[in-house]
């Protein structure tokens, strides 16, 4: 604890000491001759209690996990088209310490890149949705622990929380800023953190943190403003994905990985230059839909083979797209119209398949989170256009609030220019090059 506050003075004494020398302009040259002439250091304390809670986590009753909040922050230039679509927005890069309550948990450090979008902004405060991810690593995970044994997996001598150093790091809030002078701010936050590995180790349960945050934001140079630039709409209002990715998981506590894959296609309406929703189609294959694992989330009747085709599972799905320049934030929600794997959950065999298998309706309720998975599913993730309109793909499937498993890949999009912008002779498809507004 004595660490942590210790942390935190040395932190939000760099903020103030900046503010003064940004009020001096001391700060303000020096920095100007490496080109980044307004930027802004934060520091906060945070304090939170985790929601969610399953099992083990109550019987280790860990203590509120608190911690601190560091971030470098670059308002906008208004030189690029995202910018002006977003309203604006400021783009940061963020470190997050956290004591997670308690020694078997251990501790967690956080780096990641976040945005924020601007809600409300007055002479007197400003109010900004705050969306982040990146990567988290902790101090203690299953296999640092003295007891592991899988018999074990749900008493308080175990921690199933992380089962890697090395976990998925999502973060959303509000974030609260009210000014002191120009180059001094208080800021809060309050916000949900979510950290876990996407199943790429077991046990994979991952912590659910609400947390609220005060402290204070120092801003270098505020007077400093560009010209805007002014930049007309995208071309093209449809646009075809096409995306393929895989991925090997783990489905137990034991070494060995199961192969995933998936392949997505889908038509995007852009409602705006920020928003898309549009429709697709999924075939999605998982090899840990078997009786070769431990866990019990499967059958292991003899009466069931699990065939190729056991393991198939194809979904409808409602895509979102969210542009910010060339990443672009995916949630889709989607139905499975082929289905197999819905009859041999263990619970479900062993409970209604005593004199006989019997299949389940293709829509049916879920006999509960962790104990079989719902006729629905959810994608979330990111894609990076990386050349022309060739994009990276990650994303983590989920059932309700449980990740089945991270997926990677490679895609394509294919916008369809407007009519009133296509040129004589010229291709119907949009190529997003580096100025394209200057065609």
């Amino acid at each position: 604890m004595k660490r942590l506050f210790l942390l935190l003075f040395v932190a939000l004494s760099t903020v103030l000491i900046f503010a003064e020398e940004s009020e001096t302009k001391t700060a303000g040259r020096l920095f100007s001759q490496t080109g980044n002439d307004r930027f802004s250091i934060k520091a906060q304390y945070v304090m939170g209690f985790y929601i969610d809670k399953h099992s083990n986590l109550e019987l280790h009753d860990p203590s509120a996990p608190m911690g601190i909040m560091l971030g470098f922050e670059f308002p906008s230039t208004q030189q690029r088209p995202w910018q002006q679509y977003l309203m604006n927005p400021t783009v940061g890069l963020g470190m997050t310490y956290l004591n997670l309550g308690d020694e078997m948990l251990g501790h967690a450090i956080a780096f990641y890149p976040y945005i924020l979008l601007n809600c409300l902004r007055t002479q007197h405060f400003a109010i900004e949705m705050k969306l982040a991810a990146g990567l988290a690593a902790v101090s203690e995970h299953w296999y640092t622990q003295k007891d592991q044994n899988p018999d074990h997996y749900a008493d308080e001598t175990t921690n199933v929380i992380f089962g890697s150093y090395l976990n998925a790091y999502l973060n959303a809030g509000l974030n609260l800023k009210f000014p002191i002078t120009r180059n001094f701010a208080i800021n809060g936050e309050f916000g949900f953190i979510h950290m876990c590995n996407g199943r790429m180790a077991m046990p994979n349960v991952g912590a659910n943190i609400f947390y609220g945050g005060l402290g204070a934001i120092a801003t270098i140079n505020p007077e400093k403003n560009d010209e805007p630039k002014h930049f007309p709409d995208y071309p093209y209002k449809w646009s075809l994905n096409i995306t393929a990715s895989a991925n090997a998981h783990a489905a137990d506590i034991e070494k060995k990985k199961f192969l995933v894959a998936s392949f997505h296609t889908g038509a995007i309406y852009n409602v705006c230059n920020w928003y898309g929703v549009g429709g697709g189609v999924d075939v999605f294959f998982n090899d840990a839909i078997d009786r070769d694992t431990r866990r019990n989330l499967y059958t292991k009747d003899e009466r069931i083979n699990y065939t190729f085709t056991d393991k198939l599972r194809v979904g409808v799905a409602l895509n979102n797209e969210f542009k910010f320049g060339a990443i672009t934030a995916i949630l889709d929600w989607g139905v499975y119209l082929y289905n197999p794997s819905r009859n041999y959950f263990y619970d479900y065999v062993r409970d209604y398949c005593q004199d006989g298998l019997v299949k389940r309706p293709l829509f049916y309720k879920s006999l509960g989170v962790g104990v079989d998975e719902a006729f629905h599913y959810i994608r979330l993730g990111a894609k990076y256009r990386v050349w022309d309109n060739l994009y990276l793909h990650a994303a983590a499937k989920l059932h309700l609030n449980v990740c089945e498993y991270v997926e990677f890949g490679v895609g394509y999009q294919i916008p369809f220019l407007k009519e009133s912008k296509r040129k004589d002779g010229e291709s119907i498809v949009f190529h997003q090059h580096k100025g394209w507004w200057k065609d």
